[in-house]
Parts: C-alpha cells; structure tokens; sequence
C-alpha cells in the first residue's frame, strides 16, 4: 500500500486554523459586535475571548511536543491524558461542536449569498441555500482531503484581498462620533460574546487534523500559535477600523456593510463566501476524524471508525457530520446557532486546560519540547468556566450534566486504552504531599484516625472480623489485611511483590488493602509485619486480630502482646460468638474500670464510629462502671457523663454498686452482658494480672457472653481518670466540716 499523504504545518494546520478564524462572524457579525458593545467593549470581547483561545493554544501544543498525537486531534490528547471516559465525553461534545459550527458557517454563507443575489432571506430561503452549500462541500471532502485543501488556498488569497480592499474603503455612514461602549439599546455583552466566541475557535479545525500531518509535534505549536495571533491582530484591527468609519447604529443591523464600503466590492463577497465555505469545509474535513478516532477507540459505534482509501478517509463519520449540519442548517439563525456552539467549545476547551495543568503538575514523565507555565492552563479552565456561567449559567449546568451522563456511561463501559492516563500521577501527587503535610503535624487523638493492620485469618467468620473492622475504623481509616501463609520448615522462597497483592471482592467491596505473606510462625509473623509495615505519615496504628481461643501456648500470645504494646499500638482483639454474632446490631456495652485510664477514651472513640456505622443503626451504647469502694454514685455518674460529653458520645451510664458484695469483676460482666449484641472491654495492665490467668479467665468469660471485643490503647491517648476516691474524700470532708 502506498504511502499516506502527509501535510505540513502551513497546509496542514495553519491555513485551515485561519481560515476558520477568518469566518462568518468576522463577515458577519463582527460590525455588530462593535455596534452593540462599543470600540472598548468589542476589544475586550476580542481579548477575553483570545485569553481563552490562547491559553488552550498553548496548553495543546505543549502537550503535542510531548505525547506522540494520533488521529483525532483534541480527543486523543484528552483521552491519553485525562483517560478515555473524560476525553470520549469531551471528544463527542467536541465532535457535536465541530458539526454545528459548519452549520453556522453556511447560514452565514447563505445570509451572504441570497442577499447578494436578490434571493430571499427568509429563513426558509437560508435553509435551501445552506443544504445545496453543505452537499457541495460534503462532495468536495469525497473526492479528496488533497483536494480540500488545496483548494483552501486559493479561498485564503480571496480573504487577504478583501481585507485589503476593506481597509482602503471609504464609509458615506461615518459617525459623528467615536462609541467607546455600549449604548441604550444595545444587546447585552453576554450575548454579544456568545456570538462572537466561535470565532476564536477555528484552530482547532489544524489541530483535529493531527493525523494527516507529516510531523504533528513540530506543526501543532506553530500553526496553531501563528493562527491565533494573527487572528487576534486581524479582529483588533477590523474592530477599530469600522467603529472610526462606520456609524454604530448602522453596524447593529446592516450585516452586510462591509461589503458595502469595500475599495473592490467583490473582493469582499469573494472573502466572505471563501471564508464561510473555508470554514465549513475545515470543520466537514476535522469534524469526522474526531468521531473516527474516538470509534476507533469503541467509544462510539465502530461503524464510524471504517475509512476509505490509502488516506483512510472518514465517510461513515463523514455522512453523520453531514446529518448534525444539516439539523443545524434547519435551525436557520446564525445568532442562536453561534451561542450554541460556543457552550460546546468552552467545554471542550476548559477541559483541554485543566489536562494540560494536570499533566505538568502531578505527570513526572511529561517533558514537552515546547514549554508553559502550568498557570497558564489553569488560568484557561477558570476562564472557560467563568464566561459559561456569566453567559448563561443553566447552559452551563445543561452541559455539565450531559458531558456527566457520557463520563459516567463510558466509565461502565470500561473502555481502557493501552497508555496510562493522567489521573494515576495526580492521586500520587496528592498522596505525596498529603503524607508530608500529616507527617508535619503528628497525631491528634482527639480526631483519632483509625490506620489498622488487621490479621483476620480464613476461618468461617472472617466476614464479620472484617465488617467490625471496617466499623471502628471509621469513614476516613485505613486497613489493612494480612493473611499468613505458615510455612513451619521455612523451605518455600518468600512471595515476589506481585504476589503479595490480595485481589479479592470482599476486600474491594469493603475498601480494605490487602497482602498475603509467607511466614514460619504466626506470632512472630505478626510482630516483624507490625515493625516494618507503613510509611511517615500513614504509620499504622492499630493491630485487630480474632482472639486465639485454641491457644496451645499462652506465653507465645504473651509474647507477642507485649511486643505490640511496646511498638506502641492500639490493640484490638475480637471474641466472635458463631451463634448469636452480632445480634440485632442494637445494643453495645462499654466496662469501664478505674484501670482503664487510656483504655476509656479509646474505647469511646469507637463508640462514635460504631454510632455513625451504617450497619449499627442507632445501637443504644451503655457504660457500665463497677464501684467497688461505696463512692456515692451521682460522684461517679457526674464525672463519667463530663469526659463522655467532652468526646461527643451520647451513652446510658449504669453504675453497679460493688462494695458489699465484691463479686468478681467477669462476674458482673456475665449478668449484664449476657444479651448484649457486643462488649467492649479493656486489657488490663499484665503488671497487675499475670498473663496466663487472664487468658484463662477471659476464655472462660468469653463462654458467657456474646461477640466480644478487647482494647488495649496507645500511649497516644489520654488518661480518662476518674479519681472517684480522692472526689469522694474532699465532699465527705466538705460535709463533716
């Protein structure tokens, strides 16, 4: 197969970008802008629309000295960059864009041409002078993309000759005097923009002709940047021109005045039918390869990704590019078709910006041989988005909403491509500097952020060791799930990287992390993860495993606590009842003994997650005190209620007189939480009991009751202490006195 033809930069992007520029609203409307807005107000309309143009300008031509640029111009630089969901929904709405606007430029044309020649100008008379225009064009584009655009050269001479022959024209309706800005009467300057911005637009029409150029890299920047100023240099000019030549009022109804005080009258027909059929021919020849490319990629109907010819040429996008023109050609009015293409632009366009920033912000990889300042993409997005609110902000919201719909059906499509998208390097960077800022401020028990290794092991009720963690952990905390493989022999390699990685539904749906580790022993498996495991700023906090009940070994277990407490980790072991689970989800008793000092204020902030935990809906939450030294009640009652308000946790406190009787502490444990759906209690110090008999007497308490979890805190935590006794002593001593 032959060779495909390839262009250059002022064949392939700059004449097509300019001629575009130089269009119908040049012809057209650009004496009604200056009419309706002033001198000062229609160059602030030429600025503010180029501040957009250009910014966009030179964000897409940083990113094509970067990324190799395939066919589809604008769409395959979002798509390879912001991801195919975002970059296929700007590239349809850009596509649609692109086929309005031949519309508009053949109204335009029509407009021109029946006035011309006496035909009517009726909107009816428009719509048959547009189609028979549209089917010319559409043959042109048939036959050959060579012919297309050669023949835009000859239309490219006819615009430069009548500019010429305008700006050596003489005016008999010259204004007495100069209007600077808008007058009574005037349409509003949001409209007025609206219906000049597509103007601005018209470099996109070189850029969507990416992949037919010889060097897209190198042709991109310069057409597009040379065609932009131009452009800009060529409005500002006309603009002053006519507001120092031509009466406003005149310029507000007469669209056709240029022509009328041209040096050379048919130069300036000549200009406005080339310009108009310019234009529309560039968006006939660039709106189709958008859609090609984007089918292509299966984000639209693979029909229209067919071409024909050594060129591939586009005809299946071709002909439904011709349907879009044609609705817009039946809408017949140049003004409400230009304010609906510029919302489909300044979408695009806003897009276009923000992937150039992100891009140069957060992608280490992306080195442009031509380069921005990021601000500069930024500053683009602001300003998209501010001109579409100010001119119409339900448009606005209408457009957002629609380019949402398509990101979030191409996102259940699943349409992946083979290159990575921006989006892995923005989360990275966010997370970067995220950890730095955390690293920098330490922890603040007080909003306490649950960052959890959780060991849940295989056994049949890992479901609900998952759910509870997931429960204490809050909306904002990490877990993590390790399983360990034992291998006692220690004769199997350790897991590469890759295969550490648990992929699992369960994990996915729950939002854990999860990794699988090869070890020689549990235990001490545990403690060496707890040791290495976590980075500055996310450093885990919490261990939460299942509580061992066929313990063969009470000192390994001994061990291994003691470990964790000395890396200083909050410590959470779950008794599951296989029978009762977690019950009805409603009820949750809090003990709290004079020993729990660190103990209290964790076992508090899990309360509050519990509280706010789907799952558990509206659990009654009781804190149950023993009192064991005859302290008068509403003492222990006040000071539990103040250190609970302090922690936002509304509770039921029920304090059991335990003076007389002084029954075992489990004792009590088994009368009052017999029923209950979940018991918190707290590891005591093993300086006071010994370790063996507490793993005996909890085993045997763990019989009694329901699903159990024990807590044992951080120093990180404060010590809730309720100095009861010494309260109790000073009141007494108050009443003896």
């Amino acid at each position: 197969m032959p060779d495909k033809k390839k262009f250059g930069t002022f064949a392939g992007v700059f004449t097509p970008s300019i001629l575009t520029i130089l269009g119908v609203i040049m012809y057209m409307r650009l004496g009604w802008v200056v009419g309706n807005a002033g001198l000062i107000g229609a160059i602030l309309i030429i600025v503010i629309a180029h501040v957009i143009s250009v910014s966009t300008g030179l964000s897409v031509s940083s990113i094509a000295t970067d990324k190799k640029i395939g066919a589809g111009g604008i769409y395959y630089v979002l798509s390879r960059s912001m991801g195919v969901p975002i970059g296929g929904s700007i590239g349809i709405a850009l596509f649609i864009g692109t086929a309005l606007s031949i519309a508009l430029y053949l109204v335009g044309f029509a407009e021109s041409f029946n006035a011309y020649f006496g035909l009517e100008t009726t909107v009816n008379g428009i719509r048959f002078s547009g189609t028979i225009a549209l089917v010319t064009l559409t043959a042109i584009a048939l036959i050959s993309t060579s012919v297309a655009l050669k023949t835009q050269f000859i239309i490219l001479a006819a615009i430069i000759i009548s500019l010429v022959s305008i700006f050596f024209g003489h005016s008999e309706v010259a204004s007495d005097s100069i209007q600077f800005f808008t007058s009574d009467g005037s349409v509003p300057m949001e409209i007025v923009f609206a219906v000049f911005f597509p103007a601005v637009t018209g470099f996109t029409a070189g850029i969507a002709m990416s992949g037919d150029l010889e060097d897209p890299k190198r042709s991109i920047p310069r057409g597009t940047l040379y065609a932009i100023a131009t452009g800009l240099i060529v409005y500002i000019a006309l603009a002053i021109f006519m507001a120092l030549t031509i009466d406003a009022e005149i310029l507000k109804t007469d669209y056709n005045i240029l022509m009328k005080i041209a040096f050379f009258a048919p130069a300036v027909v000549a200009g406005i039918w080339g310009a108009t059929l310019s234009s529309a021919l560039g968006g006939i020849l660039g709106g189709p390869r958008i859609l090609q490319a984007m089918s292509i990629d299966k984000v639209t109907p693979k029909i229209f990704g067919s071409g024909r010819g050594k060129n591939n040429e586009p005809i299946n996008a071709l002909f439904f590019a011709f349907i879009i023109a044609e609705i817009g050609i039946l809408i017949g009015e140049l003004d409400i078709i230009a304010r609906v293409v510029s919302m489909f632009y300044l979408t695009a366009y806003g897009f276009i910006n923000i992937s150039f920033f992100l891009e140069s912000w957060a992608n280490p990889d992306f080195q442009p041989t031509f380069k921005v300042k990021r601000w500069i993409g930024l500053i683009g997005f602001i300003a998209c988005f501010a001109v579409m609110f100010k001119l119409d902000m339900m448009a606005m919201i209408a457009a957002l909403a629609v380019i949402s719909a398509m990101y979030f059906g191409l996102q259940r499509k699943e349409v992946k491509l083979q290159t990575n998208d921006v989006w892995k390097s923005v989360w990275e960077n966010v997370v970067n500097k995220g950890l730095k800022k955390i690293d920098a401020q330490g922890e603040d028990n007080f909003n306490w952020n649950p960052n959890i290794i959780l060991f849940s092991g295989k056994s049949d009720h890992q479901k609900y060791l998952l759910e509870l963690c997931k429960t204490v952990s809050g909306r904002t905390g990490i877990v993590t799930n390790f399983k360990l493989i034992l291998d006692k022999e220690n004769v199997n390699p350790p897991l590469k990287k890759t295969e550490q990685v648990v992929r699992d539904n369960l994990f996915k749906e729950l939002g854990i992390f999860a990794r699988q580790i090869r070890v020689d022993n549990i235990y001490s498996g545990i403690t060496n993860i707890a040791s290495t495991f976590g980075f500055s700023g996310v450093e885990p906090n919490t261990i939460m495993m299942g509580w061992p009940k066929g313990l063969e070994n009470s000192k390994d277990y001994s061990r291994m606590t003691q470990t964790l407490m000395h890396l200083d980790y909050n410590l959470l072991y779950l008794d599951f009842d296989r029978k009762v689970k977690f019950g009805k989800y409603k009820t949750v008793d809090f003990w709290w003994r004079e020993t729990d000092s660190k103990n209290a204020e964790m076992m508090l902030n899990i309360a509050r997650f519990i509280i706010s935990s789907p799952r558990w809906d509206n659990p009654v939450i009781r804190v149950l005190f023993v009192n064991n030294n005859n302290v008068n009640i509403e003492i222990i009652h006040s000071k539990i209620s103040r250190l609970v308000e302090d922690l936002r946790v509304l509770v039921e406190i029920k304090i059991i007189n335990n003076a007389v009787e002084q029954r075992a502490f489990y004792n009590i444990i088994e009368v009052e939480s017999k029923t209950t759906d979940l018991t918190i209690l707290g590891i005591p110090n093993y300086k006071i009991e010994k370790q063996a008999e507490f793993v005996m007497n909890t085993n045997h308490l763990f019989e009694s009751i329901g699903s159990t979890l024990l807590v044992r805190a951080a120093n990180n935590f404060n010590e809730l202490d309720l100095d009861i006794i010494k309260a109790n002593d000073e009141i007494e001593a108050k009443e003896f006195d």
